[in-house]
């Protein structure tokens, strides 16, 4: 999937800053800090576990499954909105 495609994913879909907010809280940081370029392991300094939680409660929040690739894909908010928009677009 192309970036301009992913750019036509509609905000009721998949809402960035709901989601920037959803990773904030489960990291237990200000949303600012989860910037759509920090990396959740080197800036953040989220341990690995804490990763896995992410993603866990992203793949129930939104009805999704990540396979075991992406899992260690989903590493900035950037990413993991992409990963999300894509699973969303394909259901």
């Amino acid at each position: 999937m192309s970036i301009s495609e992913l750019e036509h994913v509609s905000p009721e879909v998949l809402d960035k800053e709901e989601l920037r907010a959803t990773v904030a809280e489960i990291l237990d940081v200000e949303a600012e800090d989860v910037s759509d370029d920090a990396h959740f392991l080197e800036d953040l300094e989220v341990d690995s576990l804490m990763a896995l939680e992410v993603v866990v409660v992203l793949e129930k929040k939104y009805g999704v499954k990540f396979s075991e690739a992406e899992l260690r894909d989903v590493v900035t908010l950037q990413r993991a909105h992409g990963l999300l928009a894509e699973k969303l677009l394909a259901s």
